[in-house]
């Protein structure tokens, strides 16, 4: 994700926890701002150990591609590695990005944040 496009996302964030009064996005956004080398880092076997089936994950930073995942869940994350987001899509998952998350939850409900 481009720098432009981070500063967009960490803006409606913002704004969107403001409007909603949802703190979950103000931690968003905040996890988002940090540097690059505090950024969470999660393998899937850590989605797979604490999420629930049909849950939603928001991982405010990278998802790798190590492990298996088992349950099918949505994901969101700032970066995916390839082999990320292909094991996501083979189990009937969803790996998208926060912003669409934000798009269609604004509100903020049944969402867990990982990492």
């Amino acid at each position: 994700m481009k720098n432009d496009q981070m500063l967009a996302l960490i803006t409606a964030l913002k704004r969107t926890a403001i409007e909603r009064q949802r703190s979950l996005w103000k931690r968003v956004a905040q996890d988002l701002e940090k540097p690059s080398r505090q950024r969470r880092v999660v393998n899937l076997w850590r989605v797979d150990q604490y999420a629930k089936e049909g849950e939603i994950i928001i991982v405010p930073g990278k998802l790798l591609g190590d492990g298996a995942l088992t349950k099918k869940v949505t994901v969101a994350a700032a970066w995916y590695s390839e082999e990320a987001r292909r094991k996501v899509a083979a189990i009937g998952g969803a790996a998208i990005t926060i912003y669409e998350l934000l798009k269609k939850h604004p509100d903020g409900k049944g969402i867990r944040i990982l990492g």
